[in-house]
């Protein structure tokens, strides 16, 4: 890679207010420096747009102060092989597509009428999907449009290429890493308000009892009225004021995706569908001077299990349009997302976890009988406050340790977790390349167009991706919480080891020589080492002090910091 028009680099140099130069930080080979004309602090993160002619002088935005979080988190993404600018022929592509966004496509059907919306958190910038629930008769018909990236990224272009590399977007805290050049994915792609995008719409009719039993699939042009909150809507449907909606049909629509979300999710109930209680615990930054990190938690709006709903039933009737076209090799090679059912002996396991913390707490109301009783319905009685509300969320934790991971798949099977014979990941084509591929894939089996000669060998090559970002992430992820706690527990060296904050959390995981703690405040989890440690899960014999007592899952305990092994790069906790 030789210099490039566009990049994230670091300053160096400029010792004595002398200016220093950028250096592309993410460049193989030669990489593009740039002489400053002003000094900037060596350790200074800049992101730079060159004129590709030379005739105008480069433009700079500074996006991380030296020793900030930001520039933790951008050396860790380049730890981690990733470059949040693009090459200059995706760059290339992007503009072209930008000249001309294939709206005026005869193939598109007009949708722009219809009162669809966008629900998400507050902030996000690419829109995926868009709603609009009509009425008919005692059904609803969810109109659910997905951005259609997969129609600007295709196989064989440098757009396609990138995001095959990618595997998908990535996400840290303040931080995030597109897979599509950002003027796509927060641009003419997203599904922004009240300007035309293309979409693929799946329109699905649903009985009052929250079945799906039809689904029609057009690609469309829409118009986003409103991008909305989760919040937002939520204030409409608790009958708030403030909260913003003052189109009746847009608000009448709404109204009906709380009437269908409520039908999806009483139909998982009846199905014993385990639904994990998902407290979101969610780091960001501080927005400072110093740019340091903030850890907090939070419960999920109804609106967003609403939506999610619909975003599930899309992705399994999806995945049923794939199915159905592979049973013609000459027109589809699916990809899918499979998650196989907990192992009979890990039940077994947890059955036998349960019944000694609850014998170790003296609450035998909490036990679990798994053939008198379903997970679900054990899951949805267990405390989250109150005297038992730690023993509570710990028994829950153990619960979802017993599932096995998903994965991407070319033969179709059962996703446990979302109670489905076959699912795919339909909803989020800006962010994973395995979307733009079923994208095209089902787009193919609707126009009944054969496949190309090097399907095969594309779809291996997706499915790869796929399960390789998805380790990824979970890579960036921990390393991100490293740096919560590296910045956290630094303050506490400084001080004297009696004056150190003791800090109360709730044992979640039981092991030999080591405790896993939830804390408190901040909501994040550490381990405790301690080779006097003894057992193993759920019980433990510890040492506090000049004590020794069993220690139990959703035991309330108190963590100080002892010392660092800079070594292990960890930080050595003790119970007081």
């Amino acid at each position: 890679m030789g210099a490039r028009t566009h990049f994230v680099g670091e300053v160096q140099g400029g010792d004595g207010g002398r200016p220093g130069v950028l250096r592309d930080a993410f460049a193989e080979g030669d990489a593009t420096v740039v002489p400053l004309v002003a000094p900037l602090a060596a350790g200074t993160w800049v992101e730079c747009w060159c004129d590709p002619d030379g005739a105008a002088p480069p433009r700079l935005e500074v996006i991380a102060s030296p020793g900030s979080a930001r520039a933790a988190l951008l050396a860790l993404v380049r730890e981690q092989g990733l470059d949040p600018a693009h090459p200059d022929d995706v760059e290339r592509e992007t503009r072209a597509i930008l000249d001309d966004p294939g709206l005026d496509d005869p193939e598109l059907v007009d949708r722009t009428a219809w009162p669809f919306v966008t629900v998400d958190g507050p902030g996000t910038r690419d829109l995926d999907q868009a709603l609009y629930v009509a009425a008919d008769g005692d059904d609803f018909i969810v109109h659910y449009a997905i951005a259609d990236a997969a129609w600007y990224v295709r196989p064989g272009t440098a757009l396609f290429d990138e995001a095959l590399r990618r595997g998908a977007s990535f996400y840290l805290p303040g931080l995030s890493v597109p897979m599509l050049p950002r003027t796509l994915s927060e641009g003419v792609v997203s599904l922004n308000p009240r300007v035309d995008r293309r979409a693929l719409l799946f329109s699905m009719r649903v009985n009052p009892a929250g079945e799906c039993t039809h689904t029609d699939f057009e690609r469309v042009k829409i118009r986003s009225r409103a991008q909305l909150t989760f919040a937002q809507v939520q204030a409409l449907l608790d009958g708030r004021d403030g909260h913003g909606i003052d189109d009746d049909h847009v608000a009448a629509s709404l109204r009906r995706l709380h009437a269908v979300g409520d039908a999806r999710i009483r139909a998982d109930a009846e199905r014993d569908l385990v639904r994990h209680h998902h407290e979101e615990i969610r780091v960001t930054l501080d927005g400072g001077e110093g740019m340091d990190f903030i850890v907090f938690s939070e419960l999920r709006d109804e609106v967003e299990r609403y939506g999610e709903q619909l975003s599930l039933m899309c992705n399994i009737e999806g995945a049923r349009l794939l199915r159905e076209g592979a049973r013609d090799r000459d027109l589809v090679q699916p990809v899918y997302r499979v998650h196989a059912s907990p192992q009979p002996d890990r039940i077994a396991e947890l059955v036998a976890i349960i019944d000694a913390v609850v014998a170790h707490h003296g609450v035998p109301a909490l036990r679990w009988d798994p053939d008198r009783e379903s997970l679900a319905d054990y899951l949805a009685r267990l405390p989250r406050q109150g005297d038992q509300g730690a023993v509570g969320r710990a028994l829950s934790r153990q619960a979802m340790l017993v599932n096995v991971r998903s994965t991407f798949s070319a033969e179709p099977g059962p996703h446990f977790g979302i109670g489905a014979d076959v699912y795919a990941r339909f909803s989020a084509p800006m962010r994973e390349i395995v979307g733009v591929y079923v994208h095209k894939e089902a787009w193919e089996a609707l126009r009944r167009a054969p496949a190309g000669a090097d399907d095969d060998h594309l779809r291996a090559q997706v499915i790869e991706a796929a399960n390789r970002a998805k380790e990824r992430q979970r890579s960036l992820t921990h390393g991100a919480n490293l740096l919560v706690l590296d910045r956290m527990f630094a303050r506490d060296a400084a001080l004297p080891r009696d004056a150190r904050p003791v800090r109360r959390g709730t044992v979640m995981g039981v092991a030999d020589r080591r405790l896993y703690v939830r804390l408190d405040q901040p909501a994040v989890d550490v381990k405790v080492y301690d080779d006097a440690f003894s057992g193993g899960s759920p019980i433990a014999r510890v040492r506090v002090g000049d004590r020794t007592i069993d220690c139990s899952l959703g035991d309330v305990v108190g963590v100080r910091l002892a010392q660092h092994d800079p070594k292990r790069r960890r930080w050595l906790l003790e119970l007081v």
